[in-house]
């Protein structure tokens, strides 16, 4: 490497703790065979520190190209105003990094984001740059996920389509008045057009591809935008709205939810030292998987009567519990539409219910062997039995009874809530 191994260790230091809040890297649905024989495969790879389904660990090199920024967003620990150490890697050794990392199996791949420095396109062309000698140079094969830059042009986003397996575009505020509140120089536009590029460049990719089968690939695991949750008072509402939103206009993989980290003292912002909403940012988890894969609509489980999700509870559970009116379901005769929506049924158990009722009626103890999550499905199903029914159960007493049978890693954040029902 150009410069000596402790310059670069430095730098590798304040640019991979500056990235770590960012939480919108994923690799899913990517396949870039490696056929070539070069290095990595980016087939069935994975983030860093996550776990394919096979419970199987897996790693991304997460840096930052650079922490210095034109940019002063309030809730930004790289803002200009910040008095943090400032450093920025050269193209080649972002490159030497990763391809020394992969060839010590540490890592499977690059995610690689920036501060804004100069001008939007200038660093865009840095990042695309990278990747681009990644594939081309070094025949470099595995997954590449570029962090795109709000305002870059429309050329270097189809660029950077080409070299990347993820492109991805922080909306960072769930809102266009917390954005002016919070970052009052950037436009909510800057973030848009380059996603509406990216989705249009894909849908014209697959509908060539069909034509030509050489058509080069283009961000063949789609993109993704990350929020900041808990920086500005939006209510979970407002969060899900806005994620239905990208998902439906600009075709997202996924939206992620990342709890805001006080970096810094603003009357804006929440004060240094107050707790960052973990049990929040799971419940919003939890709220885009129902919508995603469960049928939900956001306005059944968020409205202006209930504009922000149960922390005691997650959010299907608190849906059944304020609608007892559609309980108890029949296991042996709803349809898979119905049987998602039963709190401790998730869609392998749906299905498997589906599939065993075609040669028996169900009782509890088949759904046990099936292992359907009784503890709390037993208070809105019946079937062929007529233990443990609770027709007259109300919401409340369900949910206390479920509450005190209950574990989980946020529990002690709720656990006054069991004296309620003591």
């Amino acid at each position: 490497m150009s410069l000596s191994f402790d310059r670069i260790k430095e730098k590798l230091n304040i640019l991979a703790d500056a990235a770590k809040y960012d939480v919108s890297c994923s690799s899913s649905g990517s396949v870039r065979k490696n056929s070539t024989k070069g290095l990595g495969d980016s087939s069935g790879m994975g983030i860093c520190h996550s776990y394919t389904e096979d419970g199987r660990c897996v790693s991304l090199l997460k840096i930052l190209l650079t922490n210095h920024c034109i940019f002063d967003c309030a809730y930004c620990v790289t803002r200009k105003s910040n008095d943090v150490q400032r450093a920025a890697f050269k193209i080649q050794e972002v490159v030497d990094l990763t391809i020394n990392f992969y060839r010590r199996n540490y890592i499977e791949g690059l995610f690689l984001s920036s501060g804004i420095f100069k001008s939007p396109d200038y660093t865009m062309e840095r990042l695309v740059a990278v990747a681009k000698k990644l594939r081309l140079e070094e025949n470099f094969n595995g997954y590449i996920h570029l962090k795109s830059i709000p305002g870059a042009s429309d050329e270097l986003m189809r660029e950077a389509g080409l070299y990347a397996d993820r492109l991805s575009v922080n909306i960072e505020i769930p809102t266009i008045s917390g954005l002016k509140l919070l970052a009052p120089d950037k436009k909510h536009e800057d973030f848009t057009k380059p996603m509406l590029k990216v989705k249009n460049e894909i849908i014209q990719y697959k509908s060539e591809k069909k034509i030509i089968k050489s058509t080069p690939k283009y961000a063949p695991a789609g993109q993704s935008t990350q929020m900041i949750v808990g920086a500005t008072g939006e209510s979970d509402k407002d969060i899900m709205y806005s994620a239905t939103h990208y998902y439906k206009n600009y075709n997202m993989k996924r939206v992620y939810y990342s709890g805001y980290v006080p970096v810094a003292e603003d009357n804006r912002l929440p004060a240094i030292g107050t707790q960052v909403p973990m049990l929040r940012e799971n419940r919003l988890y939890q709220t885009d998987w129902l919508l995603r894969f469960y049928g939900f609509g956001v306005q059944e489980l968020l409205n202006n009567d209930h504009p922000n999700l149960d922390m005691d509870v997650d959010p299907k559970l608190g849906w059944a519990l304020r609608n007892m009116q559609y309980f108890p379901v029949d296991i042996n005769k709803a349809d898979k539409s119905v049987l998602a929506r039963v709190p401790g049924l998730g869609m392998k158990s749906v299905h498997k219910i589906i599939n065993a009722r075609r040669f028996r009626n169900l009782n509890w103890e088949h759904l046990q062997k099936i292992g359907v999550a009784l503890n709390r499905a037993k208070y809105f199903i019946v079937c062929d039995s007529n233990k443990w029914e609770h027709r007259d159960m109300e919401g409340n007493k369900i949910k206390g009874l479920i509450l005190q049978n209950s574990v989980g890693k946020f529990r002690k954040e709720y656990s006054n809530q069991l004296q309620l029902f003591s």
